[in-house]
């Protein structure tokens, strides 16, 4: 019995339930403490060399359909991409055949990629330090935002 009260397990058992407890009580105290910043911090790329200038810009009717289509299409996209994968799982497990009306065959693929397996092992074989790498193109994101109710007397008095 007294084995059991002095093994590691238990000590790591009594501080869980001693944690659990301190945060109930936290959370009757001061709730707000247990809440970590989630404000999502997002990080920006700077624009490409070859961006509109302001002369350049179209009409802002013509940016807000373009961000709607594209907000639409990427929309579609991602559906699009988690059906494939979904069904991808089935058919990867199936060996070659007739299935129904369907033919599942794998064919070999024309793209290659580096090595960094081997590309490391080269560099760190000859002393050459990291491998240098160099960062994707930036993504482009579009997201819907509510604009400023705009008074109508100060547009006229800008016109």
């Amino acid at each position: 019995m007294l084995n059991l009260l002095t093994s590691p397990r238990t000590a790591r058992t009594a501080r869980s339930l001693l944690g659990t407890i301190a945060v109930a009580v936290r959370s009757v105290i001061a709730p707000a403490s247990l809440v970590k910043d989630q404000a999502p911090t997002v990080e920006t790329a700077p624009d490409p060399a070859d961006v509109l200038t302001a002369d350049e810009l179209p009409a802002t009717d013509a940016i807000e359909t373009a961000a709607r289509e594209y907000e639409r299409a990427a929309d579609q996209a991602r559906r699009a991409d988690r059906g494939k994968r979904a069904a991808k799982k089935v058919l990867d497990k199936l060996p070659a055949g007739i299935y129904g009306g369907w033919k599942v065959f794998r064919t070999p693929s024309s793209r290659q990629t580096p090595d960094l397996a081997e590309i490391t092992r080269i560099f760190k074989a000859h002393n050459l330090g990291p491998v240098p790498m160099k960062p994707c193109a930036p993504s482009l994101k579009v997201e819907r935002i509510a604009t400023p109710a705009v008074d109508e007397a100060l547009m006229v008095a800008v016109a």
